[in-house]
């Protein structure tokens, strides 16, 4: 495998084109048909779909019929044909064709010399300004074979049950269906999609009228959604006949319910719109969504008719580049209105778990340690909002801080401050006489003025103060509430049993790092809380993640989470394929890099620090990959098995044993490491 080829990492290069038509005249749409395969070619592209009718131009009505026009379509396809032997895409063109007595709206499929298949329109509209019966004939229900060349010609597969299947790349098959065909409530492409279509595309004429190029937005995302795969779609435009309509040359790509590309409308001249599609995402999807497969097995018996038409696309090798939007940190939008309704639905999520939990056991206090960092306050606001909900005193939330040995003062002052502004009861215990009679109990160096700062060290610490916030709710008719996060779930990165892994309930355990401090960005915005609250979140959020449990000597730097278990950007987006796509190693590899090596390219959530914004290059990302690997798939999972109980947030999933993620305790990382070492290069 080459580790930067975009189709040996499962994607296949896909465009929508949007041409300006002439109308009536094949040669000249011919002509432009091949200019732009050429220009995709020059791309990487392996698949171009033109619109509805390419070759005549959609808008003609009655010279539909007329045999010269109808001949020199034949004849315009056949220089299409001969040109596409040296060239890379597959293409898919719109011509009127004549068929057993009847003429045909088709979609030609065309790929290095030789005309795959022939997919005729199933449904044609004859209602408002559509008049189709008058001059086509309807193709749901036509298979066979056609003749093309005329007499000395040759014969090829007719009908809309064609399937393109390409040999050399893993999950690549076509469906084609015209225009209508995707408004009608039970689409060519669904059943195809059943029988194994991986890449939908629709040839559209359509015109333009207010409002229908979101239907049509609308209807090319659902059906990627619905049929978990790629859609591209491509309407006429410049060009057509203005006699009664107009047209905006709308061209999109969709995949699952993401738009990955799309022209401008009302273009002048021709435009491209052109993606990398996730062949191995689709795929990922199908095998898990075992309800796609079960709708398969109900209309297996429709579904055994389709035709395999199978190619050879021979991809381009080498590195080319990834055409499709990417999201450095797949859990927070990089849209503001889409990260706004986000964190509105993530915050309420949690808000509302904790109030059913609270109602549930009879209206308990809520027990909290808060540090002054980002998951404990978050998990503090998220219960004065449930106790504002429940008409509940804020006084019932019962907030410790528990300083340690390398508590700051700057952390404890927010956690003071916090809880002031917030009326919550608050109180100070410091763990230190507790954890230097335990060291000593233990024999441990410390205790004999060495400084030894090991995991003992650190846990002795971590144990004390959950095991007097559980006491203390005990004593004051309360429950523990849990801080730790997502992403720490996922790394390991709590004190087991008595410790921070450990509460009554987790308000947090379905939030990663990376979308905690947008969170508490939103509630400063949306002033869900007022201004003397908002003053001490911005503190919280400009203070660096650390677990505060090493003393640190002057002029050293105090210790650093993501120094010792990773960047939580990279460790977020390992996170999320994972979670959410089961990819391994080195395809989150390709993906990071091309993520993160560019500071410059892609978008950056909104309001993020311009100081804060990194870049990552592949060895930085293999070796955090490495620790991610190692940690996730065997050092965690047995704490993970041991949560408590706590709210999904994300899409992207969670690590609940009784939810989204059900693993052996005891597994080994082995066979991910394995490929990591083989497919990821060192450098």
């Amino acid at each position: 495998m080459d580790f930067y080829s975009v189709y040996d990492q499962g994607f296949f290069r896909v465009a929508t084109s949007a041409l300006k038509t002439a109308i009536a005249d094949p040669v000249a749409n011919a002509a432009s048909v091949l200019e732009a395969a050429r220009e995709c070619a020059g791309e990487g592209v392996g698949l171009v779909v033109f619109p509805e009718l390419t070759l005549s131009g959609y808008s003609i009505e009655d010279l539909l019929l007329q045999d010269t026009l109808l001949d020199a379509v034949e004849t315009a396809l056949a220089t299409i044909v001969a040109a596409s032997a040296d060239l890379l895409p597959v293409l898919v063109v719109g011509a009127p064709l004549r068929y057993r007595h009847r003429l045909y709206n088709t979609a030609v499929v065309v790929h290095r010399g030789r005309v795959l298949g022939v997919a005729p329109k199933s449904y044609l509209p004859t209602y408002r300004e559509f008049y189709e019966r008058r001059q086509t004939a309807p193709g749901d229900d036509v298979t066979g074979t056609i003749r093309l060349g005329g007499a000395a010609g040759y014969d090829v597969p007719f009908g809309p049950d064609l399937l393109f299947t390409a040999v050399d790349v893993p999950g690549f098959t076509l469906h084609v269906e015209i225009c209508e065909d995707m408004w009608v409530p039970i689409p060519p492409s669904a059943e195809a999609a059943l029988a194994g279509a991986t890449v939908l595309v629709n040839l559209s004429g359509s015109p333009i009228t207010i409002g229908r190029a979101d239907d049509r937005r609308l209807l090319c995302r659902s059906a990627s959604s619905r049929c978990l795969a790629a859609y591209l779609y491509a309407a006429a435009g410049e060009g057509e006949s203005s006699t009664d309509l107009s047209w905006d040359g709308q061209t999109m790509i969709y995949e699952n319910g993401v738009l990955l590309a799309e022209t401008e409308r009302f273009p002048r001249g021709e435009r491209h719109a052109i993606a990398d599609v996730d062949l191995d995402l689709i795929r990922a999807e199908r095998l898990r969504m075992g309800t796609f497969d079960d709708n398969r097995r109900h209309h297996a018996a429709r579904l055994e008719g389709y035709r395999q038409i199978e190619f050879t696309a021979r991809p381009p090798a080498g590195d080319i580049g990834l055409r499709r939007p990417l999201a450095r940190y797949p859990f927070v939008p990089a849209d503001a209105s889409r990260l706004e309704q986000d964190c509105y639905e993530a915050y309420n999520i949690q808000v509302s778990g904790l109030e059913q939990r609270l109602r549930a056991i009879g209206q308990p206090k809520v027990v909290i340690g808060v540090s002054g960092g980002l998951d404990s306050t978050h998990a503090l606001i998220v219960a004065a909002k449930a106790m504002d909900r429940e008409g509940r005193p804020r006084s019932d939330i019962l907030a410790f801080t528990l300083p340690g040995f390398a508590t700051s003062d700057h952390t404890r002052n927010n956690a003071e401050r916090l809880a002031e502004t917030l009326g919550v009861t608050f109180e100070t215990i410091d763990i230190r006489p507790a954890a230097n009679q335990m060291l000593s109990d233990l024999g441990h160096p410390y205790s004999r003025g060495e400084e030894v700062y090991d995991v003992t060290f650190e846990n002795i610490q971590a144990g004390l103060r959950t095991d007097y916030l559980f006491r203390a709710a005990n004593q004051r008719n309360g429950i523990v509430l849990g801080t730790g996060d997502l992403s720490e779930l996922a790394l390991g990165w709590s004190t087991y049993g008595v410790g921070d892994q450990m509460s009554h309930y987790n308000v947090n355990a379905g939030v990663p790092k990376t979308l905690m401090q947008h969170l508490i960005r939103w509630v400063i915005a949306s002033h869900q809380f007022d201004d003397e609250v908002g003053k001490v979140l911005q503190a919280v959020l400009d203070t660096e993640i650390t677990p505060e449990l090493v003393p640190t000597r002057e002029g050293e730097t105090p210790q650093s989470t993501e120094a010792k278990i990773g960047p939580y950007a990279l460790q977020d987006f390992s996170l999320f394929h994972v979670l959410r796509y089961g990819f391994g190693p080195a395809r989150i590899a390709f993906l990071a890099l091309h993520a993160w090596r560019d500071v410059a390219a892609g978008e950056w959530p909104p309001n993020y620090p311009q100081e804060s914004r990194n870049a990552y290059d592949l060895a930085q990302i293999r070796h955090w990959l490495e620790v991610f690997v190692a940690r996730f798939y065997a050092f965690s999972q047995f704490k993970r098995s041991a949560m408590p109980n706590g709210p999904k947030v994300s899409a992207g999933g969670s690590l609940s044993p009784r939810g989204d993620w059900r693993a052996p305790s005891d597994a080994s990382a082995r066979t991910w490491l394995d490929e990591l070492h083989r497919d990821v290069p060192e450098f």
